[in-house]
């Protein structure tokens, strides 16, 4: 499970397309069905966003490569 910040400077900083891009990628291959996205209020990173939060690492900036590449690492062997 990873949380997406939602909260209205995320929003500014298209939260929207971070979070359709990471909810393709756990949908396809090895991803599919291990992971969930919730979608949470503000997380106080607000000059940071779009913001992630996945087993207690913050991802920046809306790093979509970043958070893929800890998903794959945290998939069950």
């Amino acid at each position: 499970m990873y949380f997406v910040c939602n909260g209205k400077d995320c929003k500014k900083n298209d939260a929207k397309s971070f979070s359709e891009a990471i909810k393709n990628t756990i949908k396809e291959g090895d991803f599919r069905g291990n992971f969930k996205m919730v979608k949470s209020k503000c997380m106080d990173c607000c000059k940071s966003g779009p913001v992630a939060v996945f087993n207690n690492e913050l991802i920046k900036k809306g790093d979509h490569e970043k958070l893929a590449l800890l998903l794959k690492g945290d998939l069950p062997q």
